[in-house]
This record gives C-alpha cells, sequence and structure tokens, in this order.
C-alpha cells in the first residue's frame, strides 16, 4: 500500500512541532503564536503542501458538509 504521506512532508510537520513546543510558531498575517497540538500540523502540512511534497488535498467544505 503507497504512503498517504511523503518523507518531505514529515519533515516539514517534525519542524513545525519542534517551532511550536518553543514557543516560536506563528499563524496568519498578525503573527499570533500557536495555541494547539493540531494547528501546528495543519501549518506543518500546508508548509509541506506548499513546497511540493506528497501530502493528500484538504478536504472541501462542501464535502464535509455532505457526509452529515
Amino acid at each position: 500500500m503507497a504512503r498517504k504521506y511523503g518523507k518531505g512532508a514529515q519533515k516539514t510537520v517534525k519542524g513545525a512541532m519542534h517551532k511550536f513546543k518553543r514557543g516560536k510558531l506563528k499563524s496568519g498575517k498578525a503573527g499570533r503564536s500557536v495555541k494547539s497540538r493540531k494547528q501546528a500540523i495543519a501549518i506543518g502540512l500546508s508548509e509541506a503542501r506548499k513546497k511540493g511534497a506528497k501530502v493528500p488535498k484538504k478536504k472541501s467544505s462542501s464535502s464535509k458538509k455532505r457526509k452529515k
């Protein structure tokens, strides 16, 4: 079975978590510090997508609504 996430994505998320643990990870234009672990992972995956790493596409809000 193929891997969902590539090695590049793994490294990017690891880096984001490292920054988060030290209180250096910022989000958004305002640059507020990240408070939750889940948010830190999301930021890492988003950065990995921008770099072109193998990461599944984000689910659109319309598909989330349909599941209910």
